[in-house]
């Protein structure tokens, strides 16, 4: 029996049978596809993020007094600096990948180190600020109570500007034990205590009488409501329950827990995205510094690496936008 063996063309080929989809290797689809779905996922916590603030629009933190910290500069009230220069660093990293790419089609190994490591660098910049905010966000800095009802009391002064608890509460000389697993309700520990009660707060407002109650409640200038003197004792002596200091899963001073959940779920993954890429243009960089690449003649790894970066940079573009501008 006869067997007649056909040939093709496209044997050895990645894509045999058919032309390169988009004239792409087979690298770069697979980056592609792997970018679509993760856009996929970004999508979806962005759109959770916005149904949960239209739900709550009318109490949400605003962004102004959230992000005013710049390090080395404590005290100072300067609102969005320095997320805004977080955002010239990663986008800047991503115009030294372009040239780093650019640098790949020229087969010119010196150009592709020098702009790859300005790229590590620059990540490594970025992540730094972000791990800074976060810890800035968890320590807070003025502190609120806690109503019954889950809603936050904070505290203003006559011209309406911030007063921080510690600036004038006043402490009792006694101390409250802490719930541990072995003695606590239904074998849970207890979370850390606060530096003050509720108690401590309604004796140190009654001795100032220029600090008033600011509610999460916007008025029909966007701002936050503040009361009156007599209804701010009132509301912090019949509805105050906790006092909140900072930020995290449960409470947090700056409004609701849920923008905490959501700004410590939504940047912490996309941080994690951009430790990655650091990762990987450190092995990338170290193979072009050996001249793996060069003995190759293709830096195509360099591009790949490259997809990625430029997709965790638009990705910050959006959740910059989501969290810190609208």
């Amino acid at each position: 029996m006869n067997t007649t063996v056909v040939n093709t063309g496209t044997e050895g080929k990645t894509w045999g049978g058919g032309k390169d989809p988009l004239n792409a290797s087979y690298g770069k689809m697979m980056m592609w596809f792997f970018i679509v779905s993760d856009a996929l996922t970004f999508s979806g916590f962005l759109a959770a993020y916005g149904f949960s603030r239209f739900k709550f629009i009318d109490s949400w933190p605003i962004a102004d007094e959230v992000f005013t910290h710049v390090p080395f500069m404590h005290g100072q009230d300067l609102p969005m600096i320095y997320v805004a220069f977080m955002t010239f660093i990663l986008i800047m990293s991503s115009v030294t990948m372009v040239l780093a790419v650019d640098a790949g089609h020229h087969l010119n190994k010196q150009k592709v180190s020098i702009y790859m490591f300005l790229t590590i660098i620059g990540g490594i910049v970025f992540v730094g600020s972000q791990a800074w905010e976060w810890n800035t966000f968890i320590k807070g800095e003025y502190g609120a109570v806690q109503t019954r009802s889950g809603n936050l009391l904070q505290f203003v002064d006559a011209e309406g500007h911030r007063v921080a608890i510690s600036d004038f509460a006043i402490a009792e000389h006694s101390t409250r034990a802490q719930h541990e697993k072995k003695n606590g309700i239904w074998f849970t520990s207890e979370g850390t205590l606060p530096a003050y009660s509720v108690n401590e707060v309604v004796k140190g407002m009654e001795a100032n009488e220029n600090v008033l109650v600011r509610t999460e409640l916007l008025n029909a200038e966007g701002q936050k409501t503040v009361l009156s003197r007599a209804e701010s004792l009132r509301q912090l002596k019949s509805n105050g329950q906790l006092v909140v200091q900072g930020a995290n899963l449960q409470v947090n001073e700056y409004g609701k827990p849920i923008f905490a959940d959501f700004f410590f779920f939504i940047t912490g993954f996309h941080g994690f995205h951009v430790l990655s890429g650091i990762i990987l243009n450190i092995i990338i960089f170290f193979n072009v510094v050996v001249g793996t690449y060069e003995r190759r003649k293709s830096y195509e790894m360099v591009e790949k690496v490259g997809l990625y970066w430029h997709f965790v940079d638009l990705v910050w573009v959006f959740v910059f936008t989501f969290f810190y501008l609208v």
